[in-house]
């Protein structure tokens, strides 16, 4: 397993819309350093949503875009969804909260699902795009950063499985703004959840 792609974007503005965005992530040749906020020198223009310590990261599997490929009829560029990382042979259906990769220099945890949003309805042209990908269910996954580093397209990943019972993309995509059972909220907090979803769930 190995990094496929380090993708990092500039403030641009989206046509049709008046602010600027850093939706649109491009393949890097060179190593970039990640800190607990994540690379340095991607650009982050909405704090409140996304960026921060538990979404430090946002990676996809390279079977998710190879999928995308197909469902779109055309190749996509790694970065196109706003993903940082591309990592080989992962499929995010599979992956867990808690779930760790790690390379000779980075460590990096699972905190959350990606939510899709008006944002990314724009940026792919397609103001249905959202619902799309909220139903594909290949949402990609947020992590932070355990261990600070660089990242390079061509790095050796391992990933550590979460030990505990298993919180999945997918099924945080599914659950996002509904009410939990006493048993999955139990679940979803005994896991190293997003801050921000361990609180709301904590004050339900």
């Amino acid at each position: 397993m190995k990094i496929l792609a380090v993708c990092t974007g500039s403030a641009e503005v989206l046509v049709g819309k008046s602010y600027k965005t850093g939706i649109f992530k491009h393949p890097v040749e060179a190593g970039v350093m990640v800190d607990r906020e994540g690379l340095i020198g991607d650009r982050i223009c909405n704090r409140k949503h996304h960026g921060g310590v538990d979404q430090a990261v946002y990676a996809m599997g390279s079977i998710d875009l190879d999928w995308w490929s197909k469902e779109l009829g055309r190749d996509l560029e790694p970065g196109t969804f706003g993903e940082n990382l591309v990592i080989e042979g992962v499929d995010c259906r599979k992956i867990s909260v808690g779930d760790r990769f790690e390379t000779e220099t980075v460590e990096l945890e699972v905190t959350s699902t990606r939510i899709p949003c008006a944002t990314l309805s724009a940026r792919m042209g397609d103001p249905g795009f959202a619902r799309r990908f909220n139903k594909a269910g290949r949402p990609g996954f947020y992590c932070r950063v355990l261990k600070d580093g660089v990242v390079q397209a061509g790095d050796a990943v391992t990933c550590h499985a979460y030990s505990g019972p298993p919180v999945t993309m997918p099924e945080l995509l599914e659950s996002y703004g509904q009410n939990l059972s006493d048993e999955d909220r139990s679940r979803y907090l005994a896991a190293p959840i997003h801050y921000k979803l361990r609180a709301k769930l904590t004050s339900a």
